[in-house]
């Protein structure tokens, strides 16, 4: 189910922090938009072809977080859920802006 982008993350000073579902061995790399969990809570839901082992998808993610909101790889961190489905990953600038691609890429 595709929702209102607005709260699948959060602002800070500095940088946003994503929500996201992960669905890692897929067949190419892609955000695929927003969607809302069965609890209600709404994420970007991602995939990447990369297998769960030894962080691999991970960092997979974080690429294609970066080069997607067209930051550097540096500037984005996942900082919870290194072996979960549902991740946080902080991205650091311009927060404003980068709600703006977010959103954009939420629409697509």
């Amino acid at each position: 189910m595709i929702a209102a982008p607005a709260e699948a993350w959060r602002k800070g000073a500095g940088h946003i922090l994503i929500a996201v579902r992960l669905t890692p061995r897929a067949a190419r790399d892609k955000i695929d938009g927003i969607a809302t969990l069965s609890d209600g809570r709404r994420v970007v839901a991602a995939r990447v072809r990369a297998v769960p082992d030894k962080g691999a998808a991970n960092r997979a993610l974080v690429a294609l977080l970066a080069k997607s909101l067209d930051v550097p790889k540096s500037a984005a961190t996942l900082v919870a859920g290194h072996t979960a489905r549902l991740k946080q990953v902080r991205i650091d600038g311009d927060p404003q802006e980068l709600a703006r691609k977010l959103g954009a890429l939420g629409a697509a």
